[in-house]
C-alpha cells in the first residue's frame, strides 16, 4: 500500500505520515526540503513520472506557502493551482484508481463573520484565495471525469511543529523566554480576532476519514470552536505562571488580520463521525511542553 504526500515537510505532512506509517503504508514524502523525495510539483512530467511509477492508493496535496501576501502570487499559483492540475491529469492518465486529497482553506470563502460551511460562496480577496479557488474548480472538473477527488477546507490548526511566524507559536515561545528571565515584550496587533485553534493531528484524522468514504467529497474541516488571540495568550502565559497583560503590548501598527472571525460550520465532517479530541487547553500544554524539550 502506497501513499504520496506532496508538501510533506509541514505539520500536516508530519502527522499524516505518522498516521499512515502506523497503518502500514509505504509513504512517498515529497518536498523541496532536504531529506525528502525531490519532485517539483509545478513540473508536470516530474509529477507524472512519480505517479506512474508508484500508482499509489492515496495522494495528498499539501504543498503551498501559507501566506495571503501578494508577493507569493506566482509561488502559490505554481504549487497550489498548477500542482493540482499536474496531479489530477497524471492520475487520470496513469493511476485512475488513486484517491486524491486537495487541501483548501477557510480563507477562500466569503466571510461575514459567521460560521463557514463548504457550500458557501467563494471570494477571491487575496492571491492565496485565487490559487485555492482555482484548485477546487480543477478538482470538480476531474471528479466529473470519474476521479475520486476530495477537498478539505482547513481552518486554523496548530501543533508544536508550527514556526514562530505563526501567532500560536510566536506567543508560546515568547512566554517561555519571559518565564526563563527574558525582559522582552510581545507586540501583537488586534488581539480580539477570533479563530479556531484545532490540533493538526486531529485534522489529519479527519482527512483520513474523509478519503476512506465515497459520499462526501468536499467538507470544511474544523472544530467550529472560536477563541480570540487574547484567550490563547492568556492560557499560555498562565500555564507559565505569568499574567499576559504585563508582557503583551497591543501595537496598532502591527499586522492586522483580514478577518474579525474565521470559524467553520463542521456539521458535514461531524456527520462522518469525526470530532477533534485535543482542546485549546491541551494544545497549549502540548506546545509549551514541546518547547521545553
Amino acid at each position: 500500500m502506497i501513499s504520496i504526500i506532496f508538501g510533506a515537510n509541514g505539520q500536516d505532512g508530519y502527522y499524516l505520515k505518522k498516521l499512515l506509517s502506523e497503518l502500514g503504508y509505504t509513504i512517498i514524502a515529497v518536498s523541496r526540503s532536504k531529506g525528502y523525495v525531490s519532485c517539483d510539483i509545478s513540473d508536470y512530467h516530474a509529477v507524472a513520472e512519480l505517479i506512474k511509477k508508484h500508482k499509489p492508493q492515496f495522494i495528498f496535496h499539501f504543498a503551498a506557502n501559507s501566506t495571503t501576501q501578494h508577493e507569493a502570487l506566482f509561488e502559490n499559483h505554481s504549487s497550489i493551482s498548477t500542482g493540482t492540475l499536474n496531479i489530477l491529469e497524471a492520475v487520470r492518465l496513469y493511476s485512475p484508481l488513486s484517491k486524491v486529497f486537495i487541501s483548501g482553506s477557510g480563507l477562500q470563502f466569503l466571510n461575514n463573520n459567521t460560521p463557514i460551511k463548504e457550500s458557501d460562496p467563494f471570494e477571491a480577496k487575496d492571491a492565496y484565495s485565487v490559487s485555492r479557488i482555482q484548485s477546487v474548480y480543477a478538482s470538480r472538473y476531474f471528479r466529473s471525469l470519474g476521479l475520486k477527488v476530495y477537498v478539505g477546507y482547513f481552518f486554523n490548526h496548530d501543533s508544536p511543529l508550527r514556526s514562530e511566524r505563526h501567532m500560536s507559536k510566536k506567543i508560546v515561545e515568547s512566554a517561555k523566554r519571559i518565564a526563563q528571565g527574558s525582559k522582552e515584550k510581545l507586540f501583537i496587533g488586534d488581539m480580539d480576532v477570533i479563530k479556531e485553534w484545532t490540533f493538526a493531528g486531529d485534522v489529519m484524522n479527519a482527512v483520513w476519514l474523509m478519503v476512506n468514504q465515497e459520499t462526501i467529497f468536499e467538507s470544511v474541516i474544523g472544530s467550529g470552536l472560536g477563541y480570540s488571540i487574547k484567550e490563547w495568550a492568556s492560557v499560555c502565559f498562565e500555564k507559565l505562571g505569568l499574567h499576559w497583560e504585563t508582557f503583551v503590548i497591543n501595537n496598532a501598527t502591527d499586522f492586522k488580520s483580514p478577518y474579525r472571525k474565521l470559524i467553520s460550520d463542521p456539521l458535514t465532517i461531524f456527520s462522518l463521525g469525526w470530532k477533534p479530541k485535543v482542546s485549546l487547553d491541551e494544545l497549549s500544554t502540548m506546545m509549551i511542553n514541546s518547547f521545553n524539550e
